[in-house]
């Protein structure tokens, strides 16, 4: 396969399971968890003592991905991703938050790339791990807020977004050293 062709393949596939991480983040949170509150969201332990609703696993995942999509399809493909990512957000959250999740959906993206874009070509796995940390905290204090108008669970989510991008980074460093190896340069 030509480096071309690798790098579109690649990003293809993280541009589709970066878009599965939205409706994989509603499912979540009313099927998967721990312990469900009745007519509430199912949680997970993130930290000993600390619960957060399920789908943080994947919000924390989609930032990863999210840089990935740029990686190896450029920045308008980012950019892309996230304007059709808002959209799919819209559509499958819950219409009593549904202000409250396009809003941190869009906010923490658009903050995660405003990060990622200028660190990524000479230190990529700095630029993941950096815009992902600037992303979850965006995405967890405008989330709270809009849709709650508390912060009181900030520290689960956080924590629980983070878990993921922590179990991403050295899938990320083996993705950059392939990459100098290969030469598949950054879009």
């Amino acid at each position: 396969m030509t480096r071309d062709r690798q790098r579109l393949t690649e990003g293809v596939i993280a541009l589709v399971l970066f878009g599965l991480t939205i409706p994989a983040a509603n499912w979540m949170i009313g099927n998967a968890g721990a312990v469900c509150v009745p007519n509430g969201p199912c949680l997970v332990p993130v930290w000993p003592g600390v619960m957060a609703p399920s789908g943080v696993l994947m919000v924390g995942l989609a930032l990863v991905l999210r840089d990935i999509v740029q990686r190896r399809l450029g920045p308008l493909a980012g950019l892309g991703a996230i304007a059709v990512g808002t959209l799919i957000s819209a559509m499958l959250a819950p219409p009593a938050i549904v202000l409250a999740s396009v809003a941190a959906f869009l906010l923490s993206e658009l903050a995660d790339f405003a990060v990622y874009t200028p660190l990524q070509r000479r230190r990529f796995v700095t630029a993941v791990f950096a815009s992902s940390v600037i992303g979850l905290v965006v995405d967890s204090l405008v989330f709270l807020h809009l849709a709650f108008g508390s912060l009181d669970f900030l520290a689960g989510q956080i924590i629980g977004k983070a878990w993921m991008v922590l179990l991403a980074l050295p899938l990320m460093h083996l993705l950059r050293r392939r990459d100098e190896r290969l030469g598949l340069v950054a879009a």
